[in-house]
């Protein structure tokens, strides 16, 4: 970070960039200080309502506590160094601590981002021109609320703070509040402290007056349409670290792609879709099995078109223990049938959908939404497995799909002219039975089997690729990955019924990575990391038509002894 952007965070109250930055490190080793019981809704109560969006992230010790049981002894030193040299950069040239300094007065904080101030002409080393123009580019509009839970305390920190060389403070008055502008190296930044219990942060005036404005009764995000509910209710998780508030989706989407110079406008088919979410709230937090992501969207029924369907997560139990990722779901020719009718309105994608039907039909004479996907009506699986034996060798796994169906026989149909196109590029396909289940194999000379597909019972179809993937498939004689250890840690506590999973077991999946990266290995950090992870879990469930929920879990690994 350059001296000059170093030097200026700090005289700008260096709390925000702290706590913003670096309070999950830091409450990672040493515990946070007590909130200041305001609340989101609080904080929320001085934002103006033209808010796009909020943040609020809290400083309760009870709920970053938890944090503390997970991480590698090697996490644990990365995290530390990483604070320390955080905190040199964000102190340099003071005599700021965070320590007596901030942690003393600092208490939850929430950070809004206002609609992007009127673009401004960027600066240029040359001048504008006819054939060049000057361009426009928007500055952001980030307004913090950091609760103040000892005045005493925060009297002090301002104090130091002026007393530090070369940061210039001028103070103004607005509607009997004062407003302080601080100024390092030209580049301003106001504050105002309201009611002796929150300070108001921004790179703009103009933001903060709004803030002030708010606080003497203009409508506040706390009170905006579609904020008030979200605000209230916020997501069902336990030990809470953040969340975020969204209550316009579309028009907050829409804001951020008119203000940005460089981007192109939102066509009407896109604000079409992104109308669907009305709005959104996502909470982050920690519980024992790990980092929890939860985000809920309140969607417009009217609107929204896709059918969801929970899944009987019953195709999980046909795949090995070894795999080691996998994503499941259910009636991926409703899927289809929703992307078509919400597609009318892009020719590009209904051109591209036309040329694929037409090679289909005129080199295997398939129908693609008949032939190819109108069948795949029930539960689906793709897994990824770990093998090192026939063509699977050199990359060292393989990969298996399994589709539930209740048309059997088009299925059928399907496989049996993609096995005569193959016969025709001298590729031999043959049958043979593997643990009393017939299956076919396309065989390539010296190699074995490429792909191989076949029925585990009447409604269950199975592609492989690779032989001991079809073999460990079709065989089915191993524990099963719906009851490994790693597979129930990571999903267990999802959200059930559910539409599938996303799965990911991470130290089987590293074992993959650091084979391929002997030229060029996962850098020491990066693997200190990873290796905290137990794996990654994501889900999605839609209780009716006008709601959503993703819910996400990084399983961490138990902290370990030095």
């Amino acid at each position: 970070m350059p001296e000059s952007k170093s030097k200026f965070l700090i005289p700008t109250i260096g709390a925000a960039v702290v706590l913003t930055g670096g309070i999950a490190a830091y409450m990672y080793f040493k515990g946070g200080p007590a909130g200041d019981g305001a609340g989101a809704l609080g904080s929320a109560k001085v934002v103006p309502s033209s808010a796009l969006m909020a943040t609020y992230i809290t400083t309760d010790p009870q709920a970053w506590a938890k944090l503390q049981q997970f991480g590698t002894p090697e996490a644990q030193q990365l995290v530390a160094k990483g604070l320390e040299s955080f905190n040199k950069d964000m102190l340099k040239d003071s005599n700021i601590s965070y320590e007596k300094d901030i942690k003393p007065w600092a208490g939850d904080v929430m950070v809004a981002v206002l609609p992007p101030t009127a673009v401004k002409p960027a600066q240029f080393n040359t001048p504008a021109t006819p054939n060049k123009p000057l361009k426009l580019q928007s500055e952001p509009n980030i307004l913090l609320v950091i609760g103040i839970k000892d005045k005493i305390a925060a009297l002090n920190f301002g104090n130091k703070l002026k007393a530090q060389k070369g940061v210039k403070f001028q103070e103004s008055d607005y509607k009997g509040e004062k407003i302080t502008e601080t100024t390092d190296k030209g580049k301003p930044t106001y504050s105002v402290v309201l009611n002796n219990s929150q300070l108001i942060l921004a790179p703009e005036k103009q933001a903060v007056e709004q803030a002030i404005d708010t606080f003497k009764g203009q409508p506040s995000f706390a009170s905006k349409e579609g904020a008030s509910n979200i605000l209230s209710r916020g997501v069902d998780v336990k030990n809470t670290l953040a969340q975020i508030y969204i209550p316009d989706y579309a028009g907050m989407v829409k804001q951020l792609a008119a203000a940005n110079p460089q981007g192109t406008q939102l066509p009407p088919q896109t604000l079409k879709q992104l109308q669907q979410v009305k709005s959104m709230v996502a909470g982050v937090s920690v519980d024992d099995a790990g980092l929890r992501v939860k985000a809920i969207a309140n969607l417009d029924p009217q609107l929204n078109k896709f059918q969801y369907q929970n899944t009987p997560a019953k195709i999980v139990g046909q795949f090995p223990t070894d795999t080691f990722a996998l994503v499941s779901g259910q009636g991926i020719s409703r899927a289809w049938s929703s992307v078509l009718e919400q597609s009318k309105d892009y020719p590009e994608f209904n051109q591209a959908v036309a040329q694929v039907r037409q090679q289909l039909k005129s080199v295997v004479n398939l129908d693609l939404d008949k032939d190819i996907i109108g069948w795949m009506d029930g539960e689906f699986a793709l897994g990824m497995i770990p093998s090192n034996q026939g063509i699977l060798a050199s990359v060292g796994f393989g990969g298996a799909l399994l589709f539930d169906t209740n048309d059997r026989k088009t299925a059928e149909s399907t496989l049996s002219k993609l096995d005569d196109l193959i016969k025709k590029q001298s590729v031999k396909v043959a049958q043979r039975n593997v643990g009393g289940k017939d299956i076919t194999e396309w065989q390539v000379p010296q190699q074995g089997a490429l792909l191989s597909h076949g029925w585990l019972d009447r409604d269950t179809l199975f592609v492989a690729i690779g032989e001991p993937v079809a073999q460990a498939i079709a065989s089915n004689k191993s524990q099963s990955l719906d009851n490994s250890d790693t597979f129930k840690a990571v999903t267990g506590s999802l959200q059930k019924p559910n539409g599938g999973y996303f799965y990911v077991d991470m130290d089987k999946t590293m074992t993959l990575v650091n084979r391929f990266a002997v030229a060029q290995p996962v850098p020491p950090e990066a693997s200190a990391i990873l290796s905290s992870i137990r794996g990654l879990g994501v889900t999605a469930t839609s209780p009716d038509k006008s709601t959503s929920q993703v819910e996400m879990l990084l399983a961490l690994k138990p902290k370990t002894a030095k």
